[in-house]
């Protein structure tokens, strides 16, 4: 008995058992609980019999059985694997087993090894056969080991990312457990006999795989499965046929070095190779650089495009089909455009109302990145008129060709920006992605910029359709908004007429003092109700104002009156000494500049400021509000401030006043714009043209410039 290998496999034993506890205790909530159950069960058996055979010196009872209990293994394993690929694939458990032709075939393979190792009178025939050169069990077994390398390898590669943080360890586990019987058969199968030592290192080594199938078994019950997205399959398998083949042309070099030279295989150096051998596994199944540098060399080498345009477009549709908010949008096109070309992150700026570009989300940019760029940036328009996608490799090379184009503000000293790719809808820019340098650099061909601008009109089309439908949902707003109006009116008509009741009694009854009396509480009760009603409609009641001719000064002295009651106290300024006269509603613009200087002070503590500045710079009118208020970022600034029913008072407000004055101020020809930043104030600058600067026609309320 060889102490070391029986204690090996008795620890392995005994961390199978307890495994086997564990997942028959969390059995519910295992998706895949049978198959799993049923792998560490045979897992167990297999080496608690070779712990029993290892008390007795029966060298040919081990190998003629316990390769029996290895192949039960095996199989047990690689059904679990099946398994687990059929229910990601398919969402059926067993589905993709009973359609692939693969899997009867290794069924039958199965069964005939398993006679053949347990049947002496099989055996013998079939030997006398093939002859006794060829060792069947030592060749089936180390076909088991790359079966079962590249049935992991399908469940890794294929795997979404969030998908592999569950599967990992157990892929892990089970590639070295293959890759040591890999190890195992393939030096066997060389020099002809089992190898002793290496074969029984495997129960310190099973030993040690328990706790990551432990991790992968937790893993499984707490997240589940989902779907994966499937790679090219020529890449996925001949990943391991190449490298298993490489590692027999490694082991066969070495076999005829020691036998002409008379070398031997030292255990220091066998410890080293296995190591090496584990670790360049892991490192190709879990590095993102490594599989990208991989995918690279494929693309170049092995395919004619590319790109699986395909399977691409599926995945890209798949992507946009579950997305519900602009948010989920800006992160889901960061992540495709990454994906595409195996960048480590990237940043998304989107086209406001006033055609600027603003910063709507980053992952992973590791620069400190524009927050907004102006419509007339030149790379702005560089992009509009050239429709390219800007690669920083190039500009490297070939500064020339992006003369036209202030690339500045992405040329950091980290040199983090790699791509700089247009989403265009007709044409038109909608918005800009920023991506980092890859994880493995290379340089971009007229393929690789083709799918990106193509992929780049898909998403503005999804932006395009996300801003669609959030117009459609503000228009059903409006529309139950004036449905409610109608209830309102209705109610108007109900005060009015008890007011007409007062007013019809009144010469009859006004010198009895009990219906003054009653009509005083009428009229007490109507006014309350109207006042109610008044404050509903103030903000959403749009009647055609008759716009005149109207000193700004006043409107301001106006607005500072009906503001006198609220804290911090407005200050009204005025830079000029003539009057500043523009043409419009007096009442509305009164109530447009009262509404944002309310908001200005309720956004300010009362120890801060709030002015009201009036400016004069021709041909325009200026009125600027300003506070030291809690400010606002630019994200809320183009997403939220100007959408009607978006409000941030909740029951306080209806979210439509801001919407409301810009509307008006652009009616009058005018323009408004926000300057602000968290914690350090707004202003808000309202520009109106001029009176002389314009013409009233008497019979329309309408302006001409």
């Amino acid at each position: 008995m060889e102490p070391l290998v029986f204690y090996g496999y008795l620890l392995a034993t005994i961390a199978y058992f307890l495994l086997l506890l564990t997942a028959w205790v969390g059995r519910k909530k295992n998706p895949v609980a049978g198959p799993f159950l049923l792998a560490l069960a045979f897992s167990m058996l297999w080496a608690g019999y070779i712990t029993v055979c290892e008390y007795q010196p029966t060298y040919t009872l081990i190998i003629s059985t316990s390769l029996a209990f290895e192949t039960l293994r095996n199989a047990t394993w690689f059904f679990l694997l099946g398994t687990l690929i059929s229910r990601q694939q398919l969402n059926h458990n067993y589905l993709l087993l009973y359609r692939s032709r693969f899997t009867y075939m290794l069924a039958a393979f199965i069964v005939f090894l398993l006679v053949f190792e347990l049947s002496e009178d099989v055996r013998t025939p079939i030997k006398q056969f093939v002859g006794n050169q060829v060792h069947i069990r030592l060749m089936s077994h180390l076909m088991f080991a790359i079966i079962g390398l590249a049935l992991v390898e399908q469940l890794y590669r294929n795997a979404t990312t969030e998908l592999r943080w569950v599967i990992k360890f157990l892929c892990i586990g089970l590639a070295s457990l293959f890759t040591i019987d890999f190890i195992v058969f393939s030096k066997s199968l060389l020099f002809t006999s089992l190898d002793y030592p290496l074969w029984g290192s495997r129960g310190i080594i099973n030993t040690l795989i328990t706790p990551l199938l432990g991790i992968a078994m937790y893993r499984l019950q707490t997240h589940g499965m989902t779907d994966i997205s499937l790679s090219r399959t020529l890449v996925f398998h001949s990943t391991v046929l190449m490298g298993t083949g490489l590692y027999l042309i490694t082991m066969s070099l070495a076999g005829y070095y020691i036998r002409d030279f008379g070398g031997s295989w030292g255990e220091f150096a066998e410890i080293v190779f296995i190591f090496l051998a584990i670790i360049l596994l892991l490192v190709l199944f879990v590095s993102g650089r490594v599989r990208a540098l991989v995918k690279v060399y494929f693309n170049k080498h092995l395919f004619s495009y590319h790109y699986d345009y395909r399977e691409e477009w599926l995945k890209l549709s798949k992507t946009i089909a579950r997305l519900n908010s602009l948010p989920e949008l800006s992160a889901a096109i960061i992540k495709t455009m990454a994906d595409l070309v195996d960048s480590s992150g990237g940043g998304l700026w989107l086209k406001d109302e006033q055609g600027d570009f603003y910063l709507a989300d980053a992952k992973n940019l590791g620069f400190d990145s524009p927050q907004q760029l102006a419509a007339n940036h030149s790379m702005i328009l560089f992009i509009s008129k050239k429709q390219w996608v800007i690669d920083f490799y190039e500009l490297a090379e070939s500064p020339q060709l992006y003369k036209d184009a202030d690339l500045s503000l992405w040329m950091t000293p980290e040199k983090a920006v790699w791509l700089i790719i247009p989403l265009f809808l007709q044409n038109d820019l909608e918005a800009f992605v920023v991506l980092t340098q890859a994880r493995a650099p290379r340089p971009l061909n007229w393929e690789d910029h083709d799918l990106l601008k193509t992929v780049g009109k898909q998403l503005a089309n999804a932006l395009a359709l996300n801003h669609a439908s959030d117009a459609l949902s503000r228009s059903r707003q409006f529309e139950a908004y004036n449905r409610i109006s109608a209830y309102l009116v209705h109610d108007l008509k109900n005060l009015i007429a008890q007011v007409g009741l007062i007013v019809k009694n009144a010469e009859k009854h006004k010198r009895n003092p009990e219906f003054v009396d009653d009509a005083i509480t009428t009229l007490e009760n109507v006014v309350t109700k109207m006042d109610h009603l008044i404050t509903q409609l103030k903000k959403g009641h749009d009647p055609q104002y008759q716009n005149h001719r109207l000193n700004l000064a006043d409107v301001a002295a106006d607005v500072a009156l009906q503001q006198a009651g609220n804290r911090p106290a407005l200050q009204v300024l005025n830079t000029f000494t003539d009057d500043l006269f523009v043409v419009g509603e007096k009442t509305k613009i009164t109530a447009i500049l009262g509404h944002l200087v309310q908001n200005a002070q309720d956004a300010t503590p009362a120890d801060g400021f709030v002015k009201l500045i009036l400016e004069k710079q021709p041909p325009h009118a200026i009125i600027k509000i300003t506070d030291n208020g809690c400010g606002m970022d630019r994200k809320f600034i183009a997403e939220r401030l100007f959408k009607p029913f978006d409000t941030t008072k909740g029951n306080a407000g209806m979210g439509i006043g801001v919407y409301e004055a810009r509307d008006y101020i652009r009616r009058l020809a005018g323009s408004c714009h926000v300057d602000s930043a968290p914690g350090l104030g707004t202003t808000f600058t309202v520009c109106l043209p001029l009176a002389e600067e314009l013409i009233v026609d008497p019979e329309s309320p309408s302006l001409q410039v």
